[in-house]
C-alpha cells in the first residue's frame, strides 16, 4: 500500500493553474484535486503548479486519454517548461477522467497520414511519438496511474521516475494486439526497471498487469486506493521537493548514468565522484552544519516537512 510521506495535509496549498494562457490561482483544494472549475475550453494537456510542484494532466477522457500527434506536441512543450522553471522542482503526470493514458490514438494512425509526422530516428531531440519520451528528464517526475496505463500510455508511465498506482489500474503492452509496436521507450526502460525475463513476458504477451502484480515485480513505487493517486503522487512530489535539490539530482543522474549510459563500472564511479564534487561546497558543507547542530538526528525528518 501507499508509502509513508513527511507530510499530511495541503488542502489550504495555493494553486496555480496554467491553461489556454491565462494563469488562475486555486485558494481550495479538496482530496488534492482543485475545486475550482474552468469556463474556458479544455485543452489536451493542462499545466497547474502548486509551489515547488507542477501537474501535467493529459486531459482526452473521452480517448482514454489517448494522445494524438498535437497533444505529444503539447506534451513535449509542457515537459520542458517544467524543466526550465527554476521554481518547480518536480513533476506530477496524470490523466483525467478516471485514466491514465491508453497509448497513441489509433484512429489517427489508421490513416498513415501521421507516419511524416513521428520523429526521424536520428532525431537528437528526445521526441518519440508520445511526447518526451526518448530521454532522460532534467528533474523528477512522478506518474500518477489510475485506470488504464496500457501500450504508448505504459510507456510514459515507464519515462517517470517512480509510479503511484491505483489498486485497480490496470497496466500492459496492450498494443501487441494490433501490430504497434513500442517507439516510445518501452523496450529501453522496462528490462532495466523489471529484469529482461520480467520484461519479455510482458513484451510478448502483451497482458494485463494488475496493481498488485505491478508492485511485485518493481513497477509500481506505491500501490494506493482507487481514486487517491493524484493526492498521494502530489504528497510524494512534495516530499521530494523539500530536499536539497543539487544533491539529489546529482544522484539521480548518476543513477540514471550507470543504468543506461555508463561502458563499464569504472567509468559510473568516475561519473559519480565527478558530479557529486560540484555540490559539496554547495549543499554538503552547510548540510553537514545543521546535522551537527542538532538537526535530523535519530533518522528525523521532521525538518523536512513541506509548511503549507
Amino acid at each position: 500500500m501507499a508509502g509513508t510521506c513527511f507530510f499530511t495535509n495541503f488542502l489550504h496549498f495555493p494553486r496555480i493553474c496554467v491553461q489556454h494562457g491565462r494563469v488562475r490561482q486555486f485558494k481550495s483544494v479538496k482530496n488534492g484535486l482543485r475545486s475550482h472549475t474552468t469556463s474556458v475550453d479544455a485543452k489536451a494537456i493542462e499545466v497547474e503548479k502548486m509551489g515547488a510542484v507542477t501537474l501535467i494532466g493529459i486531459n482526452r477522457p473521452d480517448k482514454r486519454n489517448a494522445v494524438d500527434s498535437q497533444t505529444a506536441e503539447d506534451l513535449m512543450t509542457a515537459v520542458a517548461e517544467f524543466e526550465d522553471d527554476p521554481d518547480s522542482r518536480v513533476g506530477v503526470i496524470h490523466g483525467k477522467g478516471g485514466n491514465f493514458c491508453a497509448g497513441y490514438d489509433l484512429s489517427e494512425l489508421a490513416d498513415g497520414k501521421v507516419l511524416d509526422k513521428f520523429p526521424p530516428s536520428d532525431d537528437n531531440s528526445g521526441r518519440g511519438p508520445m511526447g518526451p519520451t526518448r530521454r532522460v528528464i532534467k528533474k523528477p517526475l512522478v506518474a500518477a496511474v489510475s485506470g488504464y496505463a496500457v501500450a504508448g500510455g505504459f510507456e510514459l508511465a515507464l519515462m517517470c521516475d517512480l509510479r503511484v498506482v491505483e489498486e485497480s489500474a490496470i497496466m500492459g503492452v496492450f498494443c501487441r494486439r494490433f501490430g504497434v509496436p513500442l517507439l516510445d521507450g518501452g523496450t529501453v526502460r522496462l528490462p532495466q526497471l523489471i529484469g529482461l525475463s520480467r520484461a519479455l513476458d510482458l513484451i510478448l504477451t502483451g497482458r494485463a498487469v494488475s496493481a498488485k502484480e505491478a508492485e511485485q515485480i518493481g513497477l509500481a513505487n506505491r500501490v494506493v486506493a482507487t481514486g487517491s493517486a493524484l493526492g498521494q503522487a502530489i504528497h510524494l512530489a512534495h516530499c521530494i521537493a523539500k530536499f536539497p535539490q543539487k544533491c539529489m539530482n546529482a544522484d539521480r543522474l548518476s543513477a540514471y548514468n550507470s543504468t543506461y549510459s555508463a561502458t563499464s563500472q569504472k567509468e559510473a564511479f568516475q561519473f559519480e565522484l565527478e558530479k557529486s564534487k560540484l555540490v559539496l561546497t554547495e549543499e554538503s558543507i552547510e548540510g553537514a552544519g545543521r546535522f551537527v547542530s542538532g538537526v535530523g538526528r535519530k533518522g528525523s525528518f521532521n525538518s523536512f516537512k513541506p509548511r503549507l
